[in-house]
């Protein structure tokens, strides 16, 4: 289930070996840890290497929570009736989005500047966003001004990117900044967890193109 890496990583971050951890202890601790490393906290520093450093310890650290959660969950990757798994899983699965509707359901008034810089004190209709180090780029599809008591809106952007785009990196960025602001979240109307493994199949799944 858990490699030797994955092992000691489980050991490190919970103290205790995955079979003695109680699934409601996790995700006491999940949330802690999660907050703790948030790549947030270390933008203080103001250097790009320790941003990027702090990002890829939270990335690491989800991927691992996930798949710890799926194992209490029961849940495996999905597989067809041949017991393959599905093509948009495969090596050479190529995917292109042209607008995928994504909508962020939340009550932090600062999750905008999370996903998009201190330079939005809004976000107007219309506005397009590339995500650093990517090809790909986000379209908002309403003013977003948000309230200071009371909060709560669904934040709604389209998606895309081009076939040379690995949908990895889109997801590396988009989560962090989600991660803890997000109460809901929708890809073309259907919900799915705020995880990053959720969110990486869905764009998969509604993305798909064809194998190479």
């Amino acid at each position: 289930m858990f490699d030797e890496k994955e092992k000691a990583e489980i050991l490190k971050y919970y103290e205790l070996p995955f079979e003695k951890l109680e699934q409601e202890d996790f995700a006491k601790k999940r949330k802690k840890l999660r907050a703790k490393y948030h790549p947030d906290n270390f933008s203080k520093y103001e250097d790009e290497t320790v941003k990027e450093m702090a990002t890829e310890r939270f990335q690491s650290l989800e991927k691992l929570s996930e798949k710890m959660e799926a194992a209490f969950n029961g849940n495996l990757p999905k597989r067809n009736a041949n017991g393959e798994q599905a093509a948009y899983r495969h090596s050479s699965a190529v995917f292109a989005a042209k607008k995928l509707k994504i909508e962020i359901i939340t009550d932090d008034k600062d999750l905008k500047y999370k996903l998009f810089g201190r330079k939005y004190r809004w976000l107007l209709l219309g506005d397009e966003f590339k995500i650093p180090g990517t090809d790909a780029t986000i379209v908002t599809d309403e003013d977003y001004r948000g309230t200071s008591i009371g909060f709560n809106e669904t934040i709604r952007i389209y998606l895309t990117f081009g076939e040379d785009q690995k949908i990895t990196e889109i997801v590396d960025w988009f989560y962090p900044r989600i991660a803890e602001g997000a109460k809901n979240l929708l890809v073309e109307g259907t919900k799915i967890e705020v995880l990053r493994e959720a969110i990486l199949q869905e764009i998969q799944k509604r993305t798909f193109l064809r194998l190479n």
